[in-house]
């Protein structure tokens, strides 16, 4: 092999190498206090149907939502009628570029107001799941 040819293969190789771990490394980026997404049951209002939400895309909200109604339910341990639901937590990377590569809550509360703009507020979006309206909101918890 030619020693052009196997520099430039050395560098697609390095470039491939070095594209899989910026996919791979951001969610092993973790610094500060994390950030979940909060659902808390309110009064019945313009809400955005949680049946049309994909756990496999909305897995902040899923989670945030199972758990608030778990907790209605007096599920898990929790008090009966606490109708509060946490996510799963979600860190910023150290340097900031994380957000461009991974999945948040703040995509999903994005992506849930794009969805109907009359179920937000500038913070938080309402979303109807088992027949109670629950405010999703992302919140930083010390």
């Amino acid at each position: 092999m030619r020693q052009v040819t196997r520099r430039v293969t050395l560098a697609i190789l390095l470039a491939v190498v070095l594209l899989l771990a910026l996919g791979a490394l951001p969610s092993y980026l973790k610094s500060g206090d994390p950030y979940y997404l909060t659902a808390t049951e309110t009064e019945n209002r313009t809400a955005v149907p949680g049946d049309s939400l994909p756990a496999n895309r909305y897995p902040y909200a899923t989670a945030a939502l199972d758990n608030a109604s778990a907790n209605a339910t007096g599920g898990s341990g929790n008090e009966a009628g606490n109708a509060t639901g946490r996510s799963g937590p979600y860190w910023e990377g150290p340097i900031g570029i994380k957000g461009a590569f991974t999945h948040s809550p703040f995509d999903e509360v994005d992506a849930i107001r794009q969805r109907n703009a009359a179920a937000a507020t500038e913070q938080a979006v309402f979303v109807r799941w088992n027949g109670t309206v629950y405010r999703l909101e992302v919140a930083r918890e010390p």
